[in-house]
């Protein structure tokens, strides 16, 4: 019989804990690096979503030729107010030779620590160097992981946070410090991004907000600041004031989810690179290899457009979120969580003859009249016999 290994909430808490957020963040930012360096060979595609007045349910393929995984993710942001979980989500992995799933786990937990690892892996190539502060505007569920990844890709030592809720914004400053942060709790988001060198958006209602202003990132912040804006996730749901983008040099994962999703559905002509482009060495990051596409080659298109960024350039990276990055974090997951922690799921109806599906009833009908026989014999040995065939007569 085959079995699927499957990790749940509590298992995955438990690795999580004993590798360490942050290098667990490390690490995915590792993998994600290569990953993105092979993006041409991906499988790649829009996630397929479901909107209601409450929120957003979706699902995210992708695949290479070896290995398929998709992730099941809802977005509902009036979930606190109710006791819920803003997102909630799972995500499995299959052999693409036969279809077969082979591992299952929960990514609730895993989607903030990939999404902290996505955003350290924009940073490390679009940030200045020697980034030292992070204004952080949300203080929800990701914040925490976002700090982590910050520091894990920049060295970033100082948080300066903000949040429309004083309890979520205390929340966040009591766990920071403990993690060894220098943390100012601002008094408003001017307050928050002033003298930042990294700035994260990651709040979650569902609207065309305007989180950040174009004074707050040109004036305010230091020259050449990074923008990691991680909010803006769904059509019509966005965190930053359009100026800001058309004054800065924007990085997305995939354009076509992006165009859709991200800040720029509000700026629908901007020309803007994919990250993978700067992680394989196609396309100018901060810190990312030259542009070694020739004349006429596929991803030189609209390069006369984009400048190379230097210190005084303002970065963007809009990120929505994508397939690909949860696909690394599982199949990372799947390789090092140690067996202890896993249970096994028989998910896989496999009859002896591939073609008899039928099968599978018959023999569940034969076990029930054999549990059957075997729970009349209990009754029978605890009873007496006369007493349970007095009974089946009275019943017939």
């Amino acid at each position: 019989m085959t079995t699927v290994p499957f990790l749940d909430v509590a298992s995955m808490a438990r690795w999580v804990a004993h590798r360490g957020p942050e290098p667990v963040i490390r690490r995915l930012m590792d993998a994600l690096e290569v990953d993105f360096a092979r993006w041409p060979d991906l499988d790649k595609r829009p996630r397929i979503a479901s909107h209601s007045r409450d929120g957003v349910i979706e699902l995210m393929p992708t695949s290479d030729d070896v290995t398929y995984g998709f992730k099941f993710v809802n977005g509902h942001p009036r979930n606190p107010a109710r006791g819920y979980q803003t997102v909630t989500a799972f995500g499995v992995l299959a052999d693409v030779r036969n279809g077969y799933p082979t591992f299952l786990a929960e990514m609730t937990l895993l989607t903030a620590l990939r999404t902290a690892a996505t955003s350290a892996l924009a940073a490390r190539y679009l940030a200045r160097a020697g980034s030292r502060t992070l204004a952080l505007i949300g203080a929800g569920s990701q914040s925490e992981f976002q700090a982590l990844g910050m520091r894990a890709a920049l060295g970033i030592t100082h948080l300066r946070v903000w949040d429309t809720d004083p309890g979520a914004q205390a929340k966040l400053a009591r766990h920071a410090r403990a993690l060894g942060f220098e943390v100012h709790e601002a008094t408003s988001g001017e307050d928050a991004v002033t003298g930042a060198d990294v700035i994260t958006t990651c709040t979650a209602d569902k609207a065309n907000a305007t989180v950040l202003t174009h004074g707050m990132v040109f004036r305010l912040a230091r020259p050449g600041v990074h923008v990691n804006a991680i909010g803006g996730d769904c059509p019509g749901k966005t965190e930053l004031d359009p100026a800001i983008l058309r004054g800065a040099e924007v990085f997305v994962e995939y354009e076509p989810q992006t165009r859709i999703e991200g800040e720029i559905q509000q700026t629908p002509d901007l020309v803007v690179t994919e990250l993978w482009e700067v992680v394989a060495g196609r396309r100018d990051g901060r810190h990312g290899a030259p542009a070694t596409a020739g004349p006429g080659d596929a991803f030189a298109r609209h390069a006369g457009d984009r400048r190379t960024p230097d210190d005084a350039t303002v970065t963007v990276f809009d990120s929505v979120g994508f397939a690909v990055e949860d696909w690394t974090a599982l199949r990372l997951v799947r390789d090092d969580v140690p067996t202890g922690l896993l249970q096994h799921l028989d998910l896989v109806a496999e009859p002896e003859d591939p073609k008899d599906l039928y099968s599978l009833v018959l023999a569940a009908e034969q076990d029930d009249r054999a549990d059957s026989r075997d729970a009349l014999d209990r009754l029978m040995g605890l009873t007496g016999r006369g007493h349970v065939e007095a009974l089946a007569t009275a019943r017939r």
